[in-house]
């Protein structure tokens, strides 16, 4: 099993021990090593206990399970929880507004064991009567329900790369020859994918019967000599397509997509006498070939750049290929630094030093501690006076690590009515203020948009953090206006930030289009709560590129006395 695989199971065994009301230790125990291999770097199924327990959080009895998982494919323990409640019960939690408690309530009050089960609950009026209920949180649940519905089928971009890297190593295995691209909605960098598409450039038939012995593979949908599918453990569906050589180009920009983007193109070519497929470039009068080889080749006939798979949405980049003033994107290397992290100072994993120091490993230039405030209470967060000394402590270790400098600040709860968590005494002591919504996000949109306004009014406000506060297949988006807070944000000089733990990806593209385009900065930032987290910002380059984001367009590209100046407490107007 690989790390996703292990990390999904404890997460269900903590779901499963939460619904049963089991001991909040325990359950956190598990939560935590959940999260933790999940983003570790090394593979948890090649570690034995000793090493397993010298993993944080990770002790006997977990490492007993863990082993148990890698050398079996399950785990005793986790199947005996899921033998107490139907296995469709765990759908319960991923709803929005649906906790262990209001499933466990369900189940034993209704029956309810899954999401057609609730579904049919909340239609005839049966919630109603229960306590906690009324018709406005039936009404919520019926809502995301049916948000939940768009999303089945869908995977969060880095599960679905990880996924796709492990069958890529696979197959490999078996024919070092072959060359495997992963294409579709994962190589345009989607928030979320569907299917894995792979290619297999100049692969022979038998690789087909390497796919199907994959020991991942849960059901065999289709297998042929030059495609199979297959679905994978945890609802991937997989497809395997063999390409000959002089096919390549042709065949990556017509899997890549998107649809419209390959209307558009193919649309351009019947113009100037050709036909596009994914076979190749082909003149209408004589079907000779013009290009395929390569996607650079097929672009350049059609008299256009090539257009990064990022930017194929068909907004507008078909034009401004044809044109030459396609963007050059934002990469991975330009980012100087990392903006918004915890510590075990609030709910972070690792202490101060240890995020300093892995960030100085990765080649951070500067990096802002930003534990949260007080109304975080379950997050332990900080007072005013706790809020200042760890500040201290922070920039105490400035000096230690060569080229590397750390900047004290604080994600601070915009607060119901809009007034920041802390005083406007203490935040002004501080070297940079995130500001984040973690509460009340049933407000309606008025509510939501006054509040947000009311704390950008803050003048120690810099960034406002994850703005839209969504949790991609689990929590729908805020709802405010989020045209009026852009105009704030403009113009109050403030930041907004692309947040890059996989679940969030907030702003997410468009928003983050339309920021830039109104001339509002942009920082790509972690979040992270442990070392290994604060590896994740490609996701949010990803994002910016989606969004047709430049090095200049986003802050933490640049130097960090440049930085400074532009952060909305050292702007001179």
């Amino acid at each position: 099993m690989d790390n996703r695989a292990i990390s999904q199971v404890l997460a269900e065994i903590a779901d499963l021990l939460e619904i049963r009301g089991d001991n909040a230790f325990k359950i956190r125990a598990y939560r935590t090593a959940s999260e933790t291999l999940a983003t570790w770097p090394h593979a948890i199924a090649q570690l034995d206990e000793q090493q397993l327990r010298a993993i944080p959080g990770i002790g006997k009895d977990l490492a007993g399970r863990i082993r148990e998982l890698a050398e079996t494919g399950t785990a005793k323990y986790h199947q005996e929880l899921l033998e107490q409640f139907p296995p469709t019960i765990l759908d319960l939690l991923r709803l929005q507004g649906v906790g262990p408690k209001t499933v466990a309530m369900l189940h034993a009050t209704l029956n309810i064991k899954s999401i057609e089960d609730l579904a049919a609950a909340a239609k005839t009026g049966k919630l109603k009567g229960l306590k906690g209920m009324g018709a406005k949180k039936e009404a919520q649940i019926l809502a995301s329900i049916e948000e939940r519905a768009k999303d089945v089928g869908r995977h969060l971009l880095s599960d679905t790369a990880a996924t796709a890297a492990a069958l890529v190593e696979f197959l490999r295995i078996h024919d070092r020859n072959v060359e495997l691209i992963p294409v579709g909605s994962l190589r345009r960098g989607r928030e979320t994918c569907g299917d894995i598409d792979i290619l297999a450039v100049g692969g022979q038939p038998g690789l087909m019967d390497a796919l199907i012995s994959h020991p991942d593979v849960e059901r065999v949908l289709g297998q042929g000599d030059t495609k199979s599918s297959v679905l994978l453990r945890g609802g991937y569906q997989a497809d395997l397509r063999l390409v000959p050589r002089e096919s390549r180009g042709a065949a990556m920009q017509y899997f890549t997509g998107s649809k419209a983007h390959n209307i558009s193109i193919r649309d351009r070519a019947v113009q100037l006498g050709f036909k596009l497929n994914e076979y190749g470039l082909f003149r209408l009068d004589d079907d000779s070939r013009v290009a395929g080889e390569t996607e650079e080749g097929i672009y350049r006939a059609l008299g256009m750049e090539w257009v990064e798979p990022e930017l194929r949405e068909n907004r507008g980049e078909v034009e401004a290929a044809r044109a030459g003033v396609l963007p050059k994107l934002i990469t991975l290397a330009e980012l100087r630094g990392d903006l918004h992290m915890h510590t075990t100072e609030t709910d972070g994993k690792d202490d101060l030093t240890a995020m300093a120091e892995a960030a100085h490993r990765l080649g951070r230039e500067y990096i802002a501690i930003t534990d949260h405030s007080q109304a975080l209470a379950m997050a332990n967060g900080l007072d005013e006076k706790r809020a200042l000394a760890h500040a201290a402590r922070v920039r105490a270790l400035n000096g230690r690590f060569e080229n590397l400098t750390l900047l004290a600040g604080i994600e601070c709860d915009i607060l119901s009515d809009g007034r920041l968590d802390l005083s406007d005494d203490c935040l002004a002591q501080l070297d940079i203020v995130v500001a984040s919504i973690h509460s009340n996000f049933s407000q309606d949109s008025q509510q939501m948009t006054d509040r947000i306004l009311r704390a950008i009014e803050c003048p120690w406000v810099d960034i406002l953090g994850h703005p839209t506060g969504r949790r991609l297949l689990q929590r729908e988006p805020l709802k405010f206006d989020m045209t009026a807070v852009m105009d704030a944000v403009s113009r109050h000089g403030m930041v907004m930030e692309i947040n890059c733990q996989i679940e969030r990806l907030d702003l997410n593209d468009s928003h983050a289009r339309a920021a830039r385009e109104r001339g509002i900065p942009l920082v790509i930032s972690t979040d992270a709560h442990s070392v290994n987290a604060l590896s994740r910002l490609q996701w949010g380059v990803q994002v910016a590129r989606r969004a047709w984001a430049q090095s200049g367009d986003v802050l933490n590209t640049r130097p960090l006395a440049e930085l400074r100046t532009r952060l909305r407490r050292h702007r001179r107007t």
